[in-house]
C-alpha cells in the first residue's frame, strides 16, 4: 500500500490532462474526486500546462502535480528518486482517467509511444484506463482518429463518448468533454470490483465477418465489424476466463489477455471452432459468418460483361457453425448465439434457440437506432427457453457484462 494512503482511504486516481481547451473542466472533476476522499494525482502533458497552471490542480488535490519524466534536479539523488516515484504511480493507481484526451495523445496510445510521463504511465499500469476524447468535431470524425479509438477499445480501454454541442471554436457537433457527473460515474463503475466469476473457465468466442472468395480479387462478405465479439472477449478476460477469440477480418486490436485465432472464410472459422469447442465451458457465437459461398472460385479475375450481359453466380450454403458444433454439446457446456435481424419479430430467435440446441439467443434488430453495424452500442433482447428480456440501449461492453452476468447467475440457480 502506498505510504500516502491509509487502510481506510479511497483508491488512488491518476487523472491525466492533455492540452485541449476542455482542460479547465477537469479542475472541477479533480476537486469533486478529492472532496469524495479519493487520492487524486494529476499528470499533465506539456500542452496541458498552457491551458491550466499545475498549481491549480495542486491546490485542488493537495498532491504534487506531475508534468515531466525528468524533474529539474534529475541529476541529484533526490531527483532520481522523484522520477522513480512518478513512475510508481502506474503501480499504485486504482484507475487512470485521461480527460481531455487530444487526437495527438490518442494516437500516441494507439501506437504505444512513451515519450512523456503520461504515455509512459499508461503503458506501465495494469489499472483500468478510461479515455475521454474532446476535440473539434471534424477532428473527432477523421478516420485516423476513429481508427485509433478502435485500437484503444481493442486494448480494453474504456472510451467515454464525447457530448454533442457548441464547441469553443463555434463548431457544433460531437466533441465536447462530458460533464463532471458523467466522468465521475464512469470512473465509479471502473472502480467497482469486477467479479472474478469466470476463473477456471474457458470461453470460446467468434467475432467479425467471414469472406468467401469469388476470384483472386473479389469476395462476398457483410458489414460486421467484430466489435461485439471483441467486447465479449475483453469482458470474459477481465473476469478471469481463459479466452479464445476466433476472429474474421477486422480492424480491431486483440484485447489484453486473449488468445486470438485469425480466420478468413466460414470453413476456416468452422474448423477453428470445432477444434476448441470440446474443451470450452462457454461458447458465444457473435460472428456473422457468410451463409453462402460460391460453388466455384474463378482462378482468374472475372471480367466485366459487355453489352449488358448478366453475370450468374452459383452459391451453395456454408456450414452452420454453431448448429453443427452444438450437436455434440456436453453436459455443463453453454452455447449462446446471436441473431441479427432487420425486424423486431422474435419468432426467428425462438426458432434458432430450439433448432440449434442453444442455451440463449442475443437478438437484435439492426435497423433500430443504436443497434446497427460498426457502432459501439447495441439493443439486445435476451431469449432463453424460459425468459425473454429486452435490454435498454447499452454500450457493447455493457451488453457483454450483462451476458456474463446472466450466465453466471444461471449457474448458481
Amino acid at each position: 500500500m502506498p505510504e500516502s494512503q491509509s487502510p481506510t482511504s479511497k483508491p488512488r486516481i491518476v487523472l491525466g490532462v492533455c492540452g485541449g481547451i476542455a482542460a479547465y473542466k477537469t479542475c472541477d472533476l479533480a476537486s469533486r474526486l478529492t472532496q469524495q476522499g479519493y487520492d487524486v494525482h494529476v499528470v499533465m502533458t506539456e500542452g496541458a500546462t498552457h491551458f491550466v497552471a499545475p498549481l491549480t490542480f495542486q491546490a485542488l488535490t493537495l498532491n504534487p502535480v506531475h508534468t515531466s519524466l525528468w524533474p529539474q534536479d534529475s541529476a541529484s539523488e533526490a531527483g532520481v528518486a522523484a522520477a522513480i516515484a512518478h513512475i510508481s504511480l502506474a503501480e499504485s493507481a486504482a484507475a487512470v482517467l485521461i480527460a481531455p484526451a487530444t487526437a495527438d495523445f490518442i494516437a500516441k496510445l494507439a501506437t504505444g509511444q512513451a515519450d512523456d510521463l503520461l504515455s509512459t504511465l499508461v503503458l506501465a499500469t495494469r489499472a483500468p484506463i478510461l479515455v475521454s476524447p474532446a476535440m473539434n468535431p471534424l477532428m473527432l470524425s477523421h478516420p485516423a482518429v476513429q481508427q485509433n479509438l478502435d485500437i484503444l477499445r481493442g486494448y480494453g480501454y474504456e472510451i467515454i463518448e464525447p457530448e454533442v454541442g457548441r464547441m469553443a471554436c463555434e463548431h457544433v457537433g460531437a466533441g465536447r468533454l462530458p460533464t463532471t457527473d458523467v466522468l465521475a460515474a464512469h470512473l465509479q463503475t471502473a472502480l467497482s470490483p469486477r467479479e472474478q466469476d469466470l476463473v477456471g473457465k474457458t470461453v470460446l468466442i467468434t467475432a467479425g465477418p467471414t469472406r468467401e472468395n469469388l476470384d483472386p480479387v473479389r469476395f462476398i462478405s457483410n458489414r460486421s465489424s467484430g466489435k461485439m465479439g471483441y467486447a465479449l472477449a475483453a469482458e470474459a478476460a477481465a473476469r478471469g476466463a481463459r479466452v479464445i477469440l476466433v476472429s474474421g477480418p477486422t480492424n480491431l486490436s486483440k484485447p489484453q489477455g486473449v488468445h486470438r485465432i485469425d480466420v478468413v472464410s466460414t470453413q476456416q472459422m468452422f474448423e477453428a471452432v470445432t477444434e476448441h469447442a470440446p474443451d470450452c465451458d462457454i461458447l458465444i457465437a457473435s460472428a456473422a459468418p457468410a451463409d453462402y459461398t460460391p460453388k466455384e472460385i474463378s482462378t482468374q479475375k472475372i471480367k466485366k460483361r459487355t453489352g449488358g450481359e448478366l453475370l450468374h453466380l452459383e452459391l451453395m450454403p456454408t456450414t452452420d457453425i454453431i448448429a453443427t458444433v452444438a450437436k455434440d454439446k456436453k453436459p455443463g457446456q453453454r452455447f449462446i448465439g446471436f441473431a441479427a435481424e432487420t425486424n423486431s419479430d422474435l419468432t426467428e430467435a425462438g426458432r434458432k434457440l430450439q433448432a440449434k440446441n442453444l442455451d440463449a439467443i442475443a437478438f437484435n434488430d439492426v435497423t433500430q437506432e443504436g443497434a446497427g453495424f460498426d457502432i459501439d452500442t447495441n439493443r439486445v433482447t435476451w431469449v432463453t427457453s424460459t425468459q425473454t428480456e429486452a435490454w435498454p440501449l447499452l454500450t457493447k461492453r455493457e451488453v457483454a457484462a450483462k451476458i456474463f452476468d446472466e450466465l453466471t447467475t444461471d449457474e448458481h440457480r
